[in-house]
Formats: C-alpha cells, sequence, structure tokens
C-alpha cells in the first residue's frame, strides 16, 4: 500500500507543475514534469512486479 501511496504523492507534485508549464509557459516546470513522470513509471513498475510476485506465490500455494 505504500506504493500506492508514492504514486499518489507523485501525482499530487505534478499537478502544481502541470499548471506552471502548460498555462504559465515556465519551461522548468517541463523539465520536473519529466523527472516525475519517470519516478511515476519505476514505481508502477515496481507494483507491477510486485503483484507479478504475488500471484505466483498464491499460485503455488494453492497447488
Amino acid at each position: 500500500m505504500e506504493k500506492i501511496n508514492d504514486l499518489h504523492k507523485i501525482l499530487e507534485e505534478m499537478k502544481v507543475d502541470i499548471e506552471k508549464f502548460y498555462d504559465k509557459g515556465q519551461n522548468a516546470a517541463g523539465t520536473r514534469l519529466r523527472k516525475q513522470l519517470n519516478e511515476l513509471r519505476k514505481k508502477a513498475a515496481e507494483i507491477r512486479k510486485d503483484i507479478q510476485d504475488e500471484r505466483v506465490k498464491r499460485k503455488s500455494e494453492g497447488k
């Protein structure tokens, strides 16, 4: 659940930079957004791996 909370935190942080980049035209905010999107991608990959590991574990316990 901690990793899901991390996703929410990253998304919340992105809201400010999205507004700054698209509405105010601040290019530095775009750089921060790209960095945050990369963090989001990495965290999502971790969650995918955890889910897959849990599925395999459940499958092996069921047999």
